[in-house]
């Protein structure tokens, strides 16, 4: 059999696999989990980077990683290498980062600074705006280096978030509108004038589906999460179904006294896919700690009250943040195979706080290093039941887990409008 022969079974197999992917998705039964498929299948699998991963936009990092001209950092997306990077001017650029000469890998590093972007294969070099400024005589006098730029991948920041998009032409919609308030509610926080106090990532063996829609609900963290419940409550939002007029007397009473700060807090939907909403931890706590006090001694920009609870920002297809008075957290999923992900947490504090003297980066972890774990066993724990013959998809409650249905409903609808448009 010929490379050409094999090439072809992959290709046929491929769209074999996106007209059943079509087929689960149109026939599957609304408010149900999905087909088995669908969560351990690799063809499924590389349909949902094709599909979201490669056409969707995604949260990267936060522009305060990145400080000053030529400090970078790279992220992986189902093997894709993407080099973020900031420019002389100020702006955040992202490229694929791999040579215009040969397709090595350029920054071979997670994060750095450079004065320009050099290869180590053959030392091609590029400016930070991607511009090819070396490539040696060996090329010859006819050789145009202005057709050998990196090539750009499309990106936005707001409110201190880089989002980016490898599809050539990312979806709009509603997503300028999102950013445009994302501004709006992380301006108390001066994001610029944070700094990266401790990151974790953890390989959780279970599908990059599972991870978000275990994160989707908190049906399960009275028995799973003891650390997160000394300070979270366990609605979702304002609009959560469940909440009692107990939670509901709460926040209007924090809602007073974040209103007197200019503190932005309602709820702020755009389809699905993003979503913005403060909401108070419990009565006498701070934030997200073991004991509900400071995690730092230096409070975040503008704000004054340390009882700001946590500005919730969703998005989809893979991130969910906490925004605190003294901290903030973000988390990024990136999928690795059809059963792994990668879900990177990442802590922030004010630039000027001095680690050991305002904050311990062990207690600022304490509470999601735990949470973290405790999720990657449930996540695993149910790809596995899920990879049994006797899976069939489960109802979802209407109430305990409408966030899951909400995510489940924003992936199918996306994958069938991204299949459609072949």
């Amino acid at each position: 059999m010929t490379q050409n022969d094999l090439l072809n079974i992959s290709y046929a197999s491929l769209d074999i696999a996106r007209d059943k992917m079509t087929e689960l998705l149109s026939e599957r039964k609304p408010n149900y989990s999905l087909p088995r498929p669908l969560y351990n299948d690799p063809l499924m699998f590389r349909i949902d980077v094709e599909e979201i991963f490669q056409k969707e936009w995604l949260f990267v990092g936060m522009t305060s990683e990145i400080p000053s001209k030529g400090d970078y950092f790279t992220v992986e997306i189902a093997q894709n290498p993407v080099l973020i990077v900031r420019d002389a001017d100020g702006s955040v650029n992202a490229f694929h980062n791999t040579c215009r000469h040969r397709g090595s890998r350029i920054c071979l590093e997670h994060r750095g600074k450079v004065a320009n972007l050099v290869c180590p294969y053959h030392q091609w070099t590029y400016n930070t705006k991607g511009n090819l400024l070396f490539a040696g005589t060996e090329m010859g006098d006819d050789f145009d280096m202005s057709q050998h730029k990196l090539r750009a991948v499309h990106c936005k920041t707001a409110g201190g978030f880089i989002f980016i998009c490898l599809g050539e032409n990312p979806p709009e919609s509603d997503f300028d509108e999102f950013l445009a308030t994302l501004e709006e509610y992380m301006e108390p926080y001066d994001v610029e004038n944070t700094k990266l106090a401790v990151e974790s990532n953890m390989y959780e063996k279970a599908n990059w589906k599972l991870v978000l829609e275990n994160n989707r609900e908190c049906y399960h963290c009275s028995g799973s999460h003891p650390e997160l419940l000394n300070t979270l409550l366990e609605w979702d939002d304002t609009n959560d179904p469940r909440a009692s007029e107990e939670f509901l007397t709460h926040y209007q009473r924090m809602a007073s006294e974040w209103d007197a700060e200019k503190i932005p807090h309602e709820h702020k939907s755009f389809g699905t896919r993003n979503r913005l909403v403060r909401m108070p931890l419990k009565e006498g706590t701070e934030v997200m700690t073991i004991d509900g006090n400071q995690g730092c001694e230096k409070l975040l920009g503008r704000i004054k009250n340390r009882q700001l609870g946590s500005l919730r920002i969703l998005h989809l297809p893979n991130s969910w943040n906490h925004m605190q008075s003294d901290h903030f957290i973000v988390f990024r999923v990136l999928p690795i195979s059809a059963q792994e992900s990668l879900v990177t947490t990442k802590w922030f504090v004010h630039k000027d706080a001095l680690e050991g003297q305002d904050y311990d980066p062990e207690r600022l972890r304490q509470v999601w290093d735990a949470t973290n774990d405790q999720d990657r066993i449930l996540g695993e724990e149910n790809q596995r039941g899920i990879n049994s013959l006797a899976y069939q998809p489960g109802p979802y409650s209407q109430t305990f887990e409408f966030g899951v249905i909400n995510f489940v409903d924003w992936y199918s609808d996306r994958v069938l409008n991204n299949l459609g448009e072949k």
